[in-house]
């Protein structure tokens, strides 16, 4: 689904610290997700350090990923006016609306590499994802 795809994908964009806590509203399938990209990125930390990196794997997943704005984007993706999205979070306006941006150009991105490497499901996919998030006040000119 578009919306837990992007939902996801803005662990990989947002950069501010906050509470990494799953709220009961969000669907099953997309903390699940949440959970296997911490799982993964704790392997790869755990990877750097078997190679002689000196990083902590905990550190690693915790630097690498944040879930601040999950619940949010999901929402955000799934039609709610910004001024609801507002209400979830402390996370600044500015902030939501930059990380949503961000999310529009990784979207594109992976879009593009699906094309180059030949794989239209997931091209598809993160097409409907970007319009699923490109509406509104976010992408409003300034």
């Amino acid at each position: 689904e578009p919306a837990e795809i992007v939902a996801a994908l803005s662990a990989l964009v947002f950069q501010e610290k906050k509470e990494d806590e799953f709220d009961s509203e969000l669907p099953e399938s997309l903390v699940m997700c949440c959970m296997k990209m911490k799982e993964i990125a704790t392997s790869i930390g755990a990877l750097q350090l078997k190679n002689g990196l000196k990083i902590d794997p905990k550190d690693f997943c915790d630097a690498t990923l944040k879930f601040g704005l999950v619940h949010p984007v999901y929402d955000w993706a799934q039609g709610i006016p910004f001024r609801n999205i507002c209400d979830l979070t402390l996370v600044q306006e500015g902030s939501i609306v930059r990380c949503i941006t961000r999310l529009d150009e990784l979207c594109r991105e992976v879009r593009n590499c699906a094309r180059v490497v030949g794989n239209p499901s997931l091209y598809r996919k993160m097409e409907a994802a970007s319009v699923a998030i490109k509406r509104d006040i976010v992408f409003a000119s300034s």
